[in-house]
């Protein structure tokens, strides 16, 4: 690929235009935005180390005062395509990563699986059609997709009306048979309240629609209405919201949303709260099983388009006879890479490490989770990539186990700077201050869409991955970890590397000298 790497936004002339303003001034209000202090400016000509604070050093200090803890941020930088001086600290300590493992999931899904690599759901009969009815049972052989959604779903089931089709005698049968899951999956565990999240959804062969249901409330001059998208007929929405006359709309902490489990396996949500008219809340959640959601997901579709089942909801295995009527093709692994890394979606990742699993399976292996991962350590040693140490676990950092070191993480980027898909994962990750998790961070700071950065987020953890420009359009590849209790400032300071390779980046004589053992150019 160019060594000009065409993903990352090039300067615009409002941009230029900005930066005709001196560079002490765009520290200084940057500084402020952030809660930085600048540093002070060097004199022309004054470049000795005893007034020209190192890089490395500067980052250290900053970090230091603000964790309180000389060991809790790890680091790696390195120039790709320009003058820069690699700078590394505390580089090889295993750090718990957060979301920034996606990355290493999603690139080894581009290089092992192809990037366009697609997953299919084909759906079965072992009947026969007799008029308006298909006399026998309906199977659905899902294939692991990331994302099947309910309106692809419901275009495809569409079809079965369009062939005239309005009754099954048999039963809804679902065949998860894809993923080998042996060893189960691990748990993590949450400490917050509410279990239902979204970002908690587990992966599986039965995945559809991320398992979600979507709960709004409305308030008008009738009072108030909810309903929920998909409507499920196990699921009930117990509506106890109070209309007010206009007024400012509330946050959504403003209402609880209490689920209420029955011994029939139907799932009642109460919601309370007040809500002014004009104004609406929302909230989503995951309250049943993966093969419960998908069977009352296809009935629902099918009973708005009045096709009826007459049989049961089961699992199975689909007959090797059985006939194919139906098949919806999910878009290519790119799209589902970009997805996962813009908006961190945690059993989207999770979904893509049992597929790589499941696509490098040999005839014995039992467990694509552990297959997933040994396909990408084998992937990244053959690259010359050290592993020794990293555990992937679930591909998505949705962990209290998963380990890895900011000089580990680099040197994945850099391969991935050269790589022939390096392309599709640079633009699968945010752009700084713009979209996806980075769209809020380094605002008015002239950093706009000068950057693609993973983010990760987690109890005691905070961490950046990707790439990033400075200010001579030389790309750098960046991996910061911050591991302490608490790590809540740990943003402003990975957010103050990002501002400092572009406005300051360790060139020339400005030499890396963090530490003892990971000092000088490299």
């Amino acid at each position: 690929m160019p060594r000009q790497a065409p993903v990352l936004h090039q300067t615009t002339k409002k941009q230029n235009n900005r930066r005709s303003v001196s560079l002490m001034q765009a520290v200084v209000a940057t500084a402020l935005a952030l809660n930085i202090a600048p540093a002070p400016a060097a004199e022309p000509g004054d470049r000795s180390d005893g007034n020209f604070r190192v890089w490395s050093n500067e980052i250290r200090d900053y970090a230091l005062k603000s964790l309180k803890d000389e060991n809790a941020l790890s680091l790696a930088a390195v120039p790709l395509n320009g003058p820069g001086i690699e700078q590394f600290i505390n580089a090889d300590t295993l750090m718990s990563p957060g979301s920034i493992m996606k990355l290493v999931t999603t690139y080894a899904a581009l290089e092992i699986l192809g990037p366009t690599h697609h997953w299919n759901t084909s759906f079965y009969m072992d009947g026969e059609v007799r008029g308006d009815t298909l006399d026998g049972n309906l199977y659905v052989k899902l294939g692991g997709d990331p994302k099947l959604t309910q309106e692809r779903l419901w275009g495809l089931l569409g079809e079965l009306r369009g062939m005239g089709i309005s009754a099954v005698t048999g039963d809804l049968v679902l065949d998860g048979s894809y993923f080998r899951l042996s060893g189960g999956l691990p748990k993590f565990e949450d400490n917050g309240d509410n279990p239902y999240r979204p970002f908690l959804v587990e992966p599986s062969a039965y995945l559809t629609n991320l398992n979600l249901l979507h709960f709004q409330v409305r308030a008008d001059e009738r009072g108030t209405q909810a309903w929920t998208t998909p409507a499920l007929t196990e699921v009930v929405l117990d509506n106890r919201v109070t209309a007010l006359p206009e007024g400012p709309c509330p946050s959504r902490r403003s209402f609880t949303w209490q689920p209420v489990f029955h011994d029939d396996n139907r799932v009642t949500v109460r919601v309370s709260g007040e809500l002014p008219q004009g104004c609406r809340t929302t909230a989503y959640m995951s309250l049943l099983p993966h093969e419960q959601y998908t069977a009352s997901l296809i009935r629902s579709l099918l009973t708005d388009m009045n096709i009826t089942i007459a049989g049961q909801d089961r699992t199975d295995t689909t007959p090797e006879d059985a006939r194919l009527i139906l098949r919806t093709t999910s878009p290519d692994l790119v799209t589902m890479v970009r997805d996962i890394n813009k908006w961190s979606s945690n059993v989207m990742a999770r979904q893509l490490l049992l597929t790589i699993g499941a696509e490098t399976r040999a005839a014995d292996d039992d467990d694509d989770r552990v297959t997933g991962i040994r396909a990408i350590y084998q992937w990244l040693e053959a690259k010359g990539i050290n592993t020794a140490g990293m555990v992937i676990d679930n591909g998505a950092g949705l962990t209290r186990h998963g380990r890895i070191t900011a000089r580990q993480g680099v040197q994945i980027l850099q391969h991935a700077w050269e790589s022939p898909y390096g392309a599709d994962l640079m633009a699968s990750m945010p752009l700084i201050a713009m979209d996806g998790t980075m769209a809020r961070r380094l605002r008015n700071t002239g950093l706009d869409g000068q950057g693609r950065i993973k983010t990760g987020f987690l109890e005691d953890v905070r961490s950046i991955a990707g790439f990033t420009r400075d200010e001579t359009n030389t790309t750098w590849a960046v991996v910061g970890m911050i591991n302490t209790d608490p790590a809540w400032n740990g943003q402003s300071v990975l957010d103050r590397v990002i501002y400092s390779l572009h406005y300051r980046p360790p060139t020339g004589t400005t030499v890396s000298q963090a530490g003892t053992t990971e000092s000088s150019v490299q």
